[in-house]
């Protein structure tokens, strides 16, 4: 690839370049539309029957960059209240369920407050971990969903992250309040990672085994997030080509297509 940092711009201002690290901004980075790249239509056929569901592709492929334009698109029609929440810090605490269910609500708790404006999570954090970990997750989305006035849609990434208890203890209170959606718990929540969750064999610290689709055996569909394809580079080598005048040859596109397969 030829680095953007070469290129003249035709105009001042921020040059846009290609990101690998990261969800895209779409003012800095070249991209594609992510509603295109993912299955909009049977995403949002799945939300609207209810189900729970596993997004997964390898690492940067674009599966955060989907999920925040979903939700953004979802809190857009006004129907759903949609949130996205990136889990991974919980995976310092290992198989400390507490420190894990402490990570997880905070995060609830700010994306909550951020993306819609609801303060009850922050205002009742305390409350909810007081009562136990091994259920705090679970009221927090009930607490959520209770309090909100359209069905809540939850986006959870990066989510095999997680191993051993900790795993184990969020999908259990996921499905434990699968029965109570769409009033008092998500009625649609997706899981995101690199993985499908039926891959993840789970040691718990008793040294059990459990594999992820006996402990989140309420999903729906697994649908995976599409690789690049060669036409999608060349679109994404015209756009910096439009931006900047740099011109790249069919050879070019060829060898870029080839080495990042």
């Amino acid at each position: 690839m030829v680095s953007t940092s070469l290129a003249t711009p035709l105009h001042t201002g921020v040059v846009k370049h290609f990101n690998t690290a990261g969800p895209n901004i779409p003012s800095l980075h070249y991209e594609l539309d992510p509603l295109v790249r993912i299955d909009q239509h049977l995403i949002e056929e799945l939300i609207e029957q209810q189900r729970y569901f596993v997004l997964h592709a390898p690492r940067q492929t674009g599966k955060t960059t989907c999920l925040l334009a979903m939700r953004d698109y979802l809190n857009a029609q006004g129907k759903f209240a949609a949130l996205y929440v990136n889990i991974e810090g919980a995976q310092a605490a290992r198989n400390d369920v507490g420190a894990a269910a402490q990570e997880i609500v905070s995060k609830l708790a700010q994306q909550a407050t951020e993306s819609l404006h609801s303060t009850v999570l922050e205002e009742e954090r305390v409350n909810i971990l007081a009562r136990g970990a091994l259920a705090a997750v679970g009221s927090a989305l009930r607490l959520l969903s209770g309090a909100s006035n359209k069905p809540v849609v939850l986006f959870l990434d990066e989510v095999d992250a997680l191993v051993g208890d900790t795993l184990i203890s969020l999908l259990r209170q996921i499905r434990s309040g699968y029965t109570d959606r769409p009033k008092s718990f998500p009625q649609s929540i997706v899981l995101c990672g690199i993985r499908d969750v039926r891959d993840y064999r789970m040691t718990m610290s008793d040294g059990e085994v459990i594999t992820g689709g006996s402990a989140f055996n309420i999903k729906a569909e697994s649908l995976r997030l599409g690789n690049f394809s060669r036409e999608e580079v060349q679109a994404l080598y015209a756009q910096h080509t439009a931006a900047t005048g740099q011109q790249f040859t069919p050879e070019a596109i060829e060898v870029a297509w080839v080495a990042t397969q």
